[in-house]
């Protein structure tokens, strides 16, 4: 954070007095600014500014370009006018360059150049030396592929000497941060990736968790155990993967680089004759790191990265290290996230009961701490109610659909992600069709008469009732449609979701037609507790498709 130097509160041409209270003492109110500061040593009155464009104008011939954006186009092309003049292209990374914007006053890109030896670095040491660690913009081929080039953005005004001056100066810099990436790459290279192992003993993951060599044994158990669930996951491929999974924590190159975890054992997998599926998995357990992030790429990779995830879930919860409010320290919310991406856009069937009781077992935890599956179950409420259309994915549910179709109430697949997901695509698409519409305002209908006349009896009506009793065709014709529904005595499960769904729509026309012909309160006390069993019949038919109860409006 930059301290505050001045304060302008222009108003009509004039600059106000006043001060700003910073808390250890009070800043005057300013008549005048600041130019840049190399550049322009003088202050800049603004006595008579007439408007934010004279601002604006006074400041530029300062040196200083306020308009953030401006600054920002300047840099962009700037950079990219020198870069397509060496015949390449400039790699665009809008974070850095937001970064970069926000550095200088006045840019001025320069190009420089990467000496050829340091080339046969991998891409992503590369990028972390010069990008992350130099803020230099990089630079690569039609294909994609880093090039041998860079971008430095200067704080000066262009100046022939003066520019070559700080041009050495940033490769000099730039070499000797290449140079060490370059020891690193060699010297971790001399021992196979399993050998670092036992130093893992002497990292812990969190008091109460074991060490991190706990921690891939652990996610070696877990990714077995898993990898079935995945299709074309090859079991032993992603217990080994994940056993190795965290070998390069106590390697030179991810000690001095710790953004390239993961990747760098991926590396130095392959380097050791590792087959490709294991070096691949490593590489890419860490995935999806965010929204943007895409997900391994190997369905080993999948495996080992929801291991990863979900012993780490497991553990922070059995000590009690929950997210609180605003508060996540571990990324618990992040991890669950990732789990549930890699579930749906797999399209992997895993029930999580079961792959939560199996790490839990291999922390020793007597049980899975029962705050866990609602915790995940509520990011994928908040993943199908905020989805982009514009992912791939299904478009956006509103959220009292998607809380119908995770009610508490159902129990069947209630771990299962997937399922859930896709009972929720089917209830939205049923509740938008016109049959949908209508049923729900005859469920509701019926669930308002008998919750009065449940309240009045202190008793719930059971989902049954008489034929013999029928009066009207009405009655029958609605008793033999419900009768007809083959879910009727079970809840859905995945593969009568869509037919139970359109099933449900042909309820409309008998549910209409009883509720136009039938008077429930009947004057006979029979007559009007089997009609009401008929009613919940009705009730408990929807609610074996979803918590209806959850839907506004």
């Amino acid at each position: 954070m930059r301290p505050l130097h001045r304060v302008n509160v222009l108003f009509d041409g004039a600059a106000l007095p006043g001060e700003l209270d910073m808390g250890g003492g009070a800043l005057a109110f300013s008549a005048t600014s600041c130019g840049h500061y190399f550049e322009h040593g003088d202050d800049i009155s603004l006595a008579g500014v007439a408007s934010a464009d004279d601002y604006v104008g006074r400041l530029r011939d300062g040196y200083v370009m306020v308009d953030r954006a401006e600054r920002r186009a300047a840099i962009v092309d700037g950079a990219s006018a020198l870069v397509d003049g060496q015949g390449a292209k400039l790699r665009v990374n809008e974070g850095l360059i937001d970064e970069i914007t926000g550095l200088v006053e006045w840019p001025h890109a320069l190009f420089g150049r990467i000496e050829d030896g340091f080339m046969s670095l991998p891409d992503e040491v590369l990028e972390a030396s010069i990008r992350v660690h130099q803020k230099y913009l990089t630079t690569e081929d039609e294909d994609g592929r880093l090039t041998p080039g860079f971008v430095v953005v200067s704080n000066r005004l262009a100046d022939a000497a003066r520019d070559d001056v700080i041009l050495a100066g940033n490769q000099r810099v730039l070499r000797a941060r290449l140079a060490d990436a370059e020891f690193f790459w060699q010297e971790d290279r001399q021992a196979p990736l399993a050998e670092a192992l036992p130093r893992l003993a002497d990292i812990v993951f969190y008091e109460g968790l074991g060490s991190v060599h706990d921690k891939a044994a652990r996610l070696a158990q877990l990714a077995a155990h898993i990898a079935p669930a995945i299709a074309g996951c090859d079991g032993a491929a992603a217990g080994e993967a994940a056993r190795l999974a965290k070998a390069d924590l106590v390697s030179g190159m991810v000690g001095e680089f710790p953004e390239l975890q993961g990747i760098m054992g991926g590396y130095y997998a392959e380097a050791g004759g590792a087959p490709a599926a294991v070096a691949s998995a490593i590489r890419d357990h860490y995935r999806p790191q965010g929204p943007a992030d895409g997900l391994p790429a190997t369905p080993e990779g999948l495996a080992v990265s929801l291991a990863d995830k979900i012993d780490s879930l497991v553990g922070f919860f059995g000590v009690g290290a929950k997210p609180t409010g605003s508060k996540d320290p571990f990324a618990l919310r992040r991890a669950a996230l990732g789990v549930i991406r890699i579930i749906l856009e797999s399209q992997t069937r895993l029930p999580l009961r079961p792959v939560l009781a199996a790490s839990a077992a291999a922390y020793g935890f007597a049980a899975v701490d029962d705050d866990l599956l609602a915790f995940i179950r509520e990011r994928l409420r908040v993943s199908l109610r905020d989805r982009d259309a514009g992912s791939g994915s299904s478009s956006s549910i509103a959220h009292d659909v998607v809380a119908a179709a995770l009610g508490d109430g159902m129990a069947e697949g209630s771990d299962d992600i997937l399922f859930l997901a896709e009972r929720a695509d089917a209830l939205a698409a049923f509740l938008g069709s016109d049959d949908g519409a209508g049923l729900v305002a005859g469920w509701r209908r019926a669930a308002s008469i008998l919750e009065a006349e449940e309240g009045k009896a202190k008793q719930s009506f059971a989902p049954a009732t008489d034929p013999a009793l029928f009066a009207l065709p009405a009655e029958t014709g609605l008793y033999e449609h419900l009768d007809s529904l083959s879910f009727s005595a079970k809840v859905l499960s995945r593969d009568e979701l869509l037919s139970g769904m359109q099933a449900l729509g042909t309820l409309r026309g008998p549910i209409d037609v009883f509720f136009d012909s039938v008077v429930v309160n009947d004057d006979d006390d029979k007559v009007r507790l089997n009609r009401l069993g008929l009613l919940a019949m009705v009730r408990d038919a929807m609610t074996r498709v979803a918590d209806f109860t959850k839907l506004e409006g």
